[in-house]
């Protein structure tokens, strides 16, 4: 089983604290084994000051981390010389001077200043929560810090944005660790999403839609079931009764994104569970997810993930023990 080390500091913020627990303890295998043991620690074993009017109590000192797989770092607002100062605590230091080499470490929303500061961003890409990037960025330069995406996996050191972002991290772990099926089971036992890449935008500033206007929603969820389909946008606007520049507008609005990005995005979505969880061939695959050709699939393919079919499935296929 794998073991996970939730690392609790003065000021933690609770929400995000449980965020581990919960989506690493609702994955099962095909016997309804658990996956992951999770386990929370202070560092001195003592009760945690929390951000809400509670502390926390736990029942281990962060000699834990030592011993575990994956160390995760919620996020907290008592950071002090941490986040002014750039400095660890010595006993914070310590702690994580402990953990073994090898280690995945995690870090959500303001807990990459503490990965900062210990300089295990040194050189290399990570987020945090949008309103705190570009101080992370000035105060640990060698970092590459980027504001814009809801999380960033940089194979041993992960990082994301804030508060829901943490969710997505855990299931991308989840997926990246044992695969497609356990983790949107997982998603589906904690009423989540299964799935925001991690490339999305943290914020997008837009307007609300006019709950007056009827909604995109009945035709997207239309499309979802035609997706292998020679979809355009006239069949979409078609559905919802509408001219093309109305449902686009009003898409937009509502999605924050165009009607054909999000079809691709859906598209490659589709394509991606087919790679884990099938061994079709790739023209075949492309035509059930609705790309027509192989050519296209991995021209869209490459353009979303930055990988190929073939380098995709090689690597999740593997992760799977019943691949």
């Amino acid at each position: 089983m794998h073991q996970v080390g939730v690392l609790a500091l003065d000021g933690v913020v609770p929400f995000e604290l449980g965020i581990p627990a919960r989506i690493f303890g609702a994955a099962r295998d095909s016997t309804g084994d658990r996956l992951y043991s999770v386990t929370t620690c202070s560092l001195d074993g003592r009760p945690v000051r929390t951000e809400a009017d509670y502390q926390l109590t736990v029942s281990h000192d962060a000699s834990l981390l030592a011993t575990v797989d994956t160390v995760v770092i919620p996020p907290s607002h008592a950071l002090g010389p941490i986040r002014e100062e750039g400095r660890l605590p010595d006993t914070l230091r310590e702690a994580l001077g402990g953990i073994r080499p090898g280690t995945r470490i995690v870090a959500i929303c303001t807990g990459a200043y503490v990965l900062a500061a210990a300089g295990l961003l040194d050189g290399r890409p990570a987020t945090t929560h949008w309103r705190e990037a570009d101080h992370l960025q000035r105060m640990f330069t060698t970092a590459r810090i980027d504001p814009d995406v809801l999380f960033i996996d940089d194979g041993d050191v992960l990082t994301s944005a804030g508060v829901a972002a943490g969710i997505d991290l855990c299931l991308h772990i989840v997926r990246r660790d044992h695969g497609s099926d356990i983790a949107n089971d997982v998603a589906r036992a904690c009423v989540v999403p299964p799935w925001r890449d991690g490339g999305q935008a943290q914020y997008i500033q837009r307007p609300v839609p006019d709950h007056t206007t009827p909604g995109t929603a009945p035709t997207q969820a239309w499309v979802m079931a035609h997706l292998a389909d020679p979809v355009t946008l006239a069949d979409m606007a078609a559905h919802a009764g509408v001219s093309v520049r109305t449902f686009t507008r009003r898409f937009r609005e509502e999605v924050g994104t165009s009607p054909g990005r999000w079809l691709v995005r859906q598209r490659v979505d589709l394509a991606r569970h087919l790679l884990e969880s099938t061994d079709w061939p790739v023209d075949l695959l492309a035509n059930r997810a609705g790309f027509g050709t192989g050519v296209s699939l991995r021209q869209h393919f490459h353009t979303t993930l930055g990988v190929t079919p073939q380098a995709y499935r090689r690597t999740f296929r593997a992760a799977r023990p019943d691949a």
